[in-house]
């Protein structure tokens, strides 16, 4: 079943499951990168300074890991200034829902998991329309 999700077809589940995949993968080398720069400058270095360089760090992988294995296409211009701005994008939503459900009252730990709700389909969506435009033609 694993090998059926991760190696067959381009069927939009498929899509959507190395999708996920690659977005656990991702976060986990943003915050692996953000880490071990907070761990080998002994915490000197300024945390945002750190955050910053894991999302790019992050984000290059991202986009590699996103062209080759969820959609499986070729890198491009095209394709890396649109996942660039389906990540503006998505920054920009997380940050809007974030703090939109605090101010609703809604609970620190829940109020990210809804973020995921609504950002993760919309990010697919915006990649999805990115990587297959041209296949559309």
């Amino acid at each position: 079943m694993l090998k059926y999700i991760l190696m067959s077809g381009n069927g939009k589940k498929q899509e959507f499951a190395r999708f996920c995949i690659v977005g656990v993968i991702a976060a986990g080398i943003h915050y692996l990168v953000y880490y071990l720069l907070q761990f080998l400058s002994g915490g000197s270095l300024w945390l945002s300074i750190s955050y910053t360089i894991g999302y790019v760090v992050s984000l290059v992988c991202n986009f590699f890991m996103t062209t080759y294995f969820t959609f499986r296409s070729k890198v491009s211009v095209g394709k890396a200034a649109g996942f660039s701005f389906s990540h503006i994008v998505n920054y920009t939503l997380h940050i809007v829902l974030f703090n939109l459900f605090i101010s609703m009252n809604i609970h620190r730990l829940i109020a990210p998991i809804l973020v995921l709700m609504i950002a993760v389909p919309t990010n697919f969506t915006i990649l999805h329309f990115v990587y297959r435009k041209k296949k559309d033609k």
